[in-house]
């Protein structure tokens, strides 16, 4: 029988580093940041590549040729070559959503071989998590050693929150919050995804309360600047730098530059104190899977997403 095995790795550096380790066996690299955008229950379909690439192109400005993501996929077509599949994911929600995706995947193609999750985080003794890609020779092997098998209550969660994701009532995940599982992380990356929607009072999302906070707080010289630190303190989003980016020139309005540094206008502070509602002056209207972004505020005393008042029947 066969003991060769598949590697889902978040990233093509990840998957680099575990080449340079010489780990065994085949890699797919996970190029999607399903966090941000559309999308459809049915991963592998013509609808769901063309509905990404169309997200892509027009929020990000990439204009994919080829999507390679897809291409990527075929290894499923030689499965049984494999004798266990090996998830390679971190803590924050840019990857657990991308994980619930994978996993889903799977269960769609009809894979059934035992998955393992590998998945980085805290750290003993050190103050700040990290990803896998950060993780020093001896602790990525450590991490490797320590891989959980996952169990079919897993699985299951992972398909239902994928499934919820995909459609509009995000609502619907908050009692997975509280639900105990092998993803340790995953509770912490709801609460932060649903802390994504605007506040009912200021309009902001909790990352870009805390854009405009750093702005206020700290001595910060230019955009460039501003987004390396929040690429570095973030907590549980692991954006990249074009969602950074795009998030900070949309916040534009809240800020100037003032003989090299960056200070909160008139607009910035009453933005933080709460006393006027800018949603529709940021614009961002993004999708998070089915859930249209300017369709719901998170409303701090209950807790939960409402309707934007204007969407109300």
């Amino acid at each position: 029988m066969t003991s060769k095995t598949l590697h889902i790795t978040n990233g093509s550096s990840l998957t680099n580093y575990l080449k340079d380790l010489n780990f065994s066996g085949d890699f797919l690299t996970w190029h999607e940041m399903l966090c941000e955008g559309p999308t459809f229950e049915q991963i592998d379909s013509q609808e769901f590549v063309e509905t990404r690439r169309s997200f892509l192109n027009k929020f990000y400005n990439i204009d994919i040729h080829e999507y390679q993501f897809h291409k990527e996929l075929k290894v499923f077509d030689n499965v049984n070559t494999y004798s266990k599949i090996i998830l390679w994911f971190e803590y924050d929600l840019f990857c657990h959503i991308n994980l619930m995706a994978a996993i889903s995947l799977l269960k769609q193609k009809q894979v059934y071989l035992p998955l393992f999750l590998v998945c980085s985080g805290r750290i003993k003794g050190e103050k700040d998590f990290k990803g896998i890609s950060e993780l020093t020779e001896n602790q990525l092997l450590d991490h490797y050693e320590a891989k959980i098998e996952l169990k079919d209550s897993d699985i299951k969660l992972a398909q239902k929150i994928w499934r919820i994701y995909c459609n509009e009532n995000h609502n619907l995940l908050k009692p997975f919050i509280t639900q105990s599982s092998s993803f340790k992380y995953l509770n912490s990356c709801l609460k932060a995804h649903l802390k994504r929607f605007p506040d009912t009072k200021s309009g902001l999302c909790r990352l870009e309360k805390h854009i405009l906070e750093v702005v206020r707080d700290s001595h910060v010289t230019s955009t460039h600047h501003l987004t390396g630190y929040i690429l570095n303190y973030q907590g549980y989003y692991g954006y990249g730098d074009i969602q950074i980016m795009r998030m900070i020139h949309n916040l534009s309005i809240f800020f100037e530059e003032i003989d090299g540094e960056l200070y909160l206008n008139r607009k910035g502070h009453e933005a933080l104190l709460g006393q006027h509602n800018f949603v529709s002056e940021i614009k961002n209207d993004i999708d998070f899977g089915g859930a249209k972004r300017l369709e719901y505020q998170f409303n701090k005393n209950q807790n939960q997403l409402i309707k934007t008042v204007y969407n109300v029947n």
